[in-house]
């Protein structure tokens, strides 16, 4: 909380309050460093489960009696309960709410296409509708983020901007354009302060294990430890533009921070295969991927996805947002922690305390 002395008086400026859903996950997990690196009081929502499944966040946890000092705070809600959300927003009284949340897995998604539309799609109409008849009853000002996503363009030829249209294929991409709109729709109606983020491909050493990138770099380090011989891929030509996650939240914060609520894609405009992602951290760890990768037809999708390549030239311009981290870089950066993960993996297997569990 920063204060101002002005003689005999000091001033206390209040800290901004933050709301972020999917606080658990890759994204939700460097916002909230970003968030508290700013002065922020961040709340997360979490949803109720047997596990924990807080390891992206449990270095920046400090118990709540901790009172001073616990700036980030947990609370039990879902997308597909509208109340647990309109409590929270009650109880909470954010500046700023970034709906962050979703069945993010995209072949997942073909699997449970309800599921994915409830949380993806109705569940962000939810959140909106919470913000709304919360501003309306308490008077206040609420800033809304809704996390959008390249896959919305799908089969649209590159490269993508603002005014691309969408085509998308698969479940998860058709309530991520559901949202968008739903998005669109409460700014146009009702005033509400909503942007959606367009995010391209961001990737880190906290991506899921089963997202093509960390699948890729979570194997290769056995690989090189001798954990693990074969891994199995899909489309190795599916193109992407991959991003470093922890530059893509600060463009997210940008956008609750401008005069006017707008729409912004978010992207590194470069455009690489996933057999190109393969060379390159392979060829770091001295090893030729050609020895280790089999395709499996099981990891194609109903309807792929080609080719996707942001122009973020207008969240360059108005925001002044730029990628800082390269895609080599990103790769390396993957690399470098999943194979110290396998090293003391291979430790634990050496003493005997646990399985290989070695693909063939």
């Amino acid at each position: 909380m920063a204060s101002e002395n002005n003689g005999s008086t000091a001033v206390e400026t209040p800290r901004k309050v933050a709301l972020v859903t999917g606080i658990t996950g890759q994204d939700g997990s460097y916002l909230t460093e970003l968030l508290l690196e700013k002065g922020y009081e961040v709340h997360g929502l979490i949803r109720r489960s047997s596990n924990f499944n807080t390891q992206r966040i449990n270095h920046i946890y400090i118990d709540p009696h901790n009172a001073n000092k616990a700036l980030m705070k947990l609370h039990y809600a879902d997308l597909s309960d509208a109340s647990s959300l309109r409590r929270w927003l009650d109880v909470i009284k954010p500046d700023e709410v970034y709906n962050l949340a979703a069945q993010s897995h995209v072949a997942v998604s073909f699997e449970i296409p309800d599921y994915t539309a409830d949380v993806v799609a109705t569940g962000a109409l939810r959140l909106l509708e919470a913000v709304r008849s919360h501003t309306v009853d308490s008077g206040r000002t609420v800033k809304y983020y809704q996390a959008g996503s390249s896959e919305m363009f799908g089969a649209t030829p590159p490269p993508q901007s603002e005014t691309t249209p969408f085509h998308p294929r698969s479940p998860y991409a058709a309530s991520k354009v559901a949202a968008h709109w739903y998005t669109v729709n409460y700014r146009e109606a009702y005033g509400l302060f909503a942007c959606n983020g367009i995010l391209f491909n961001h990737e880190s050493p906290r991506r899921g294990e089963n997202f093509v990138t960390r699948k890729i770099t979570r194997a290769l380090g056995r690989i090189k430890v001798g954990l693990q011989r074969k891994l199995f891929l899909g489309n190795l030509q599916a193109s992407r533009d991959w991003g470093f996650a922890g530059d893509y939240v600060e463009a997210m914060w940008l956008m609750l921070q401008q005069e006017k609520a707008d729409d912004y894609v978010v992207a590194t405009e470069e455009s690489h295969t996933v057999e190109e992602f393969l060379e390159v951290s392979f060829g770091y760890l001295g090893l030729n991927w050609k020895d280790h990768v089999e395709i499996d037809e099981r990891y194609f999708r109903p309807a792929e996805v080609d080719n996707l390549k942001g122009d973020a030239s207008k969240a360059k311009e108005v925001l002044g947002w730029k990628p800082k981290v390269g895609f080599e870089k990103l790769v390396k950066m993957m690399v470098d922690e999943d194979l110290e993960i396998a090293k003391r993996e291979k430790l634990l297997v050496d003493a005997g305390h646990m399985d290989a569990q070695q693909q063939p």
